[in-house]
């Protein structure tokens, strides 16, 4: 029995060989593998584009039933083959060439097919290098369709440094910076009917140029952004005049390896100042007094070989005050390489604590920048730290879980099967569905499903890894990208959007540190403000929401640095919200209801006390005075809350349970 099943299995073989001799005996292919045998057939007429063919051939056909595309590739069957890979049309006595492929992987070969419904493919192998046999796949390939498209288009006037957008005459439409020398700059003017202005300004010799990073913001308050330029020596302050119309210029005398530069109120005293990371040291920052940018040292990042390269501040933890996280290319931990990534939380009275590990964001991963910003739309600044370097693995998704620590969402992220490398990590919505989407790696953008799944545009863009700030700039509500010398104008699409721009009193001009909230269908969206994210470029710090084809947007918040909270109601989708600090104040988000708790005393002097109903577990109190701006917040661990630091006055109390409900009662401060 085991004699006729072998000498049967012999007569199989033979007459499978001799049927793929031939183009008229060609081998029907149908979606999966086969094994190949021996090359020894009728050679193919042509090597098409590949030379001269072998002596032999393989024969086989696949007829396509529907228009869809095809992937044919070899493998190894056990056996050292070298295969090449000819692909006809036509018939056995009119063959024409299509395409032809040799070694696409190793001694392998693959072409990938567009095929039209009821044609036939002759495919077809020669022995030029090796008559062994080998393995065929075929299988479909589901193509993944643009998600967005760009337009590129030259740059109005193109510098040396062009890594900068940004509103700089106060008129909130996004515009050019173009970094010529460290004694000459070209803003190109966004104009309110399309198209730029270009102007060129003479500037006193700042000794520097924006070599490493470039940040902007408005320090002295007067309606005007100002630069900082971040070298290998150092930092230098290109300062605005009192009506836009000129620059001065203040090198600073600490010399230093600058690595990301940051305009940001850290004092919180309604004047912004300037962070820069320090290479080689432990970092830098410049306390502005109203009058000068003072130097200081240490107390945000300290570890003495420094290492500190993308810093970026958002309010992770939700308590209203700026977070810092810093990307760490080297020093500072016991991983590999040292390069462990810091998070420094804001203690609210001008110090930092670094919690990374204790939050589990301490990865040892080797970059310079992250992508901070909420991912899953759940109300909490998530993060995805992207590597330049696979030293240490992989780019990490990380969740903000909102008690303080992080969940490595990485795995099926899309992030795990890439070890594309990039400086710059940037989350903005770029289609506008409502969920942020990285620029970062591979030369394209990974679009953001709203579950930390990411999926890249299908075309990748030549994107330099450098200079490609973001900002809006053909007030269309899609945002653009600078890639060198040109403006990559995004298309666009059917969704909605809403941007929104902000002008402070109490606060920084800018608004730079303050949270926006929108809500509507969606649920919840948040951004922060900030000036400079990614590594080395500036882009808008006006803040772009997508709603997808939501109708309408019920409410909007501001809450800003001073505590300040604006509130406004059905706000219309595409359009500009110009946001003054104040003018929009509001308490009424909470419910005034004396059933739910009670305080006592009240008045009090030191402490207040407060009775809750069974159902209502408060765990955070804020305090506002009566014109809406918060004065006092804090957790609640026990039921009472300390009002010593408070003024004599009226207060009003909000309490908030983990649901995030608020309810109210008024206060007064003996």
């Amino acid at each position: 029995m085991k004699k006729t099943l072998s000498l049967f299995a012999v007569i199989l073989n033979i007459t499978w060989g001799i049927a793929q001799f031939t183009c008229a005996t060609a081998v029907p292919l149908t979606i999966g593998t086969v094994t190949a045998p021996a090359v020894s057939g009728d050679p193919p007429p042509t090597g098409c584009n590949l030379g001269v063919a072998g002596a032999r051939g393989l024969w086989y056909k696949y007829t396509a039933t529907e228009n869809k595309t095809i992937k044919i590739n070899t493998s190894s069957a056990g056996q050292n083959a070298d295969t090449r890979l000819i692909v006809f049309t036509g018939s056995c006595t009119a063959l024409s060439c299509l395409t032809a492929n040799d070694d696409s992987s190793g001694q392998f070969s693959q072409v990938i097919l567009n095929m039209v419904a009821g044609t036939t493919y002759y495919i077809v192998f020669d022995n030029k290098y090796s008559s062994l046999g080998f393995n065929i796949t075929l299988s479909e390939v589901v193509v993944v369709p643009d998600r967005l498209s760009f337009v590129a288009q030259p740059v109005p006037a193109a510098g040396t440094f062009n890594n900068c957008i940004v509103d700089m005459n106060g008129d909130y439409l996004d515009d050019i910076v173009s970094v010529v020398s460290n004694t000459q700059i070209v803003i190109s003017y966004q104009q309110s009917g399309g198209g730029f202005n270009n102007v060129t300004y003479t500037i006193p010799n700042t000794s520097i140029t924006p070599s490493w990073s470039i940040a902007a913001g408005d320090y002295d308050n007067n309606g005007y952004n100002d630069l900082m330029y971040g070298s290998g020596s150092g930092i230098a302050f290109v300062k605005a005049n009192s009506n836009g119309t000129g620059y001065t210029s203040e090198k600073k005398p600490q010399s230093f390896l600058v690595q990301r530069t940051n305009f940001i109120d850290i004092n919180n005293d309604g004047k912004l100042d300037a962070f820069v990371c320090d290479d080689n040291a432990p970092n830098r920052y410049y306390i502005n007094d109203g009058t000068n940018m003072n130097h200081h040292q240490g107390g945000l990042g300290d570890f003495p070989s420094g290492g500190n390269y993308g810093s970026i501040w958002i309010d992770y933890d939700n308590d209203g005050d700026m977070d810092l996280f810093i990307a760490k290319c080297s020093g500072g931990g016991s991983g590999p390489g040292g390069n462990i990534n810091e998070l420094h939380r804001n203690n609210g009275n001008g110090t930092f604590t670094n919690v990374a590990a204790a939050a589990n964001i301490a990865n040892p991963t080797q970059t310079w920048s992250a992508a901070w910003g909420d991912f899953n739309n759940d109300g909490w600044m998530d993060a995805v730290v992207g590597i330049n370097s696979t030293s240490n693995g992989l780019s990490k998704v990380m969740k903000n879980n909102g008690d303080g620590t992080f969940t490595d969402k990485s795995a099926g992220s899309g992030y795990d099967t890439t070890n594309a490398l990039s400086r710059e990590y940037v989350a903005y919505d770029f289609d506008n569905d409502g969920f942020l989407d990285v620029l970062g790696a591979g030369n394209t953008i990974m679009f953001g499903n709203g579950d930390f799944t990411f999926t890249p545009n299908a075309t990748a863009y030549n994107l330099s890894y450098s200079d490609r700030p973001i900002g809006d700039l053909n007030n269309d509500g899609f945002l653009d990208i600078q890639n060198g010398n040109n403006i990559m104008m995004n298309a666009g699409n059917t969704n909605k959007w809403l941007k929104v721009t902000l002008k402070g009193t109490q606060s920084n001009r800018n608004g730079i540190g303050a949270r926006v909230e929108i809500y509507g269908a969606w649920g919840k969206q948040i951004r922060d403000v900030q000036s400079g994210t990614g590594f080395g470029n500036m882009s808008t710090i006006n803040t772009h929401f997508g709603i997808g084809q939501a109708a309408a947007i019920t409410k909007v918040i501001v809450r800003w640095p001073s505590g300040l909270v604006d509130i406004i109601n059905n706000v219309t989708p595409n359009t500009t919200l110009n946001v003054v600090e104040g003018s929009f104040l509001n308490t009424r988000e909470v419910q005034n209801s004396h059933e739910i708790f009670t305080i006592y005393p009240n008045p009090a002097d030191d402490i207040i006390s407060f009775k809750t109903t069974s159902d209502f577990i408060p765990v955070e109190a804020k305090v506002y005075e009566t014109s809406g701006r918060l004065v006092l917040q804090s957790k609640v661990e026990r039921s009472e809350l300390s009002i010593k630091e408070l003024k004599t006055g009226n207060y009003l109390l909000v309490l908030t349970d983990k649901n995030g409900k608020n309810y109210s009662q008024k206060m007064t401060k003996k």
